[in-house]
C-alpha cells in the first residue's frame, strides 16, 4: 500500500458523495416514505414528504452536486481525459456512458421535482423511480471504471 495520496481523497469524497446521493434516494424511498405512509394521516404525511423531498433536494444541489461535479472533473483531468478521449473503447465510453447516465438522472430528478410542486403525484412518483434505478445505473457503470 502507497498510501493516502491527494486522488486518493479526491476519489473518497467522489464515492462519498455518490453513498450519500445514492444512499439517501434509497433510504427515503424504502424506509421512511413507506413508514410516513402508514403511520401519518393524509395531510401530514404529505406535508411530510414535501419537506423530506426539498431538504434532499436542496443537500443535492448545495453538497452532492458540486462534490461530485468537481470531484469528477479533477479526477478525469488526473486521468488525462479529453472530448475525444471519450469515444475512444475502454475507459473513455464507460466514463462518457456513466457521464451520460448521471446527466439523465439529473434531469428526471429535476422534472420530479417540477412534477411534484405541480401536483402531478402519479408522475412524480414515476420519475422518482426512474432517478433511482438510474443512480443505481450509474454507480454500476462506475464500477467498471479503474481507480484513478
Amino acid at each position: 500500500m502507497d498510501g493516502i495520496t491527494l486522488w486518493s481523497l479526491v476519489r473518497f469524497a467522489h464515492v462519498i458523495g455518490a453513498v450519500l446521493w445514492v444512499g439517501g434516494q434509497l433510504a427515503l424511498s424504502l424506509l421512511v416514505l413507506p413508514l410516513a405512509r402508514r403511520m401519518l394521516d393524509e395531510e401530514p404525511r404529505d406535508r411530510f414528504a414535501a419537506s423530506a423531498g426539498r431538504r434532499f433536494g436542496m443537500l443535492t444541489g448545495a453538497v452532492f452536486l458540486p462534490v461530485q461535479l468537481g470531484t469528477g472533473w479533477a479526477m478525469a483531468w488526473h486521468k488525462g481525459v479529453t472530448w475525444s478521449s471519450l469515444a475512444e473503447p475502454g475507459y473513455g465510453r464507460t466514463l462518457a456512458t456513466k457521464l451520460g447516465l448521471f446527466v439523465a438522472v439529473m434531469l428526471v430528478a429535476a422534472a420530479h421535482g417540477w412534477a411534484h410542486s405541480k401536483g402531478r403525484t402519479e408522475l412524480a412518483r414515476a420519475l422518482a423511480v426512474t432517478s433511482l434505478v438510474g443512480s443505481v445505473g450509474v454507480v454500476l457503470v462506475a464500477t467498471a471504471l479503474p481507480s484513478t
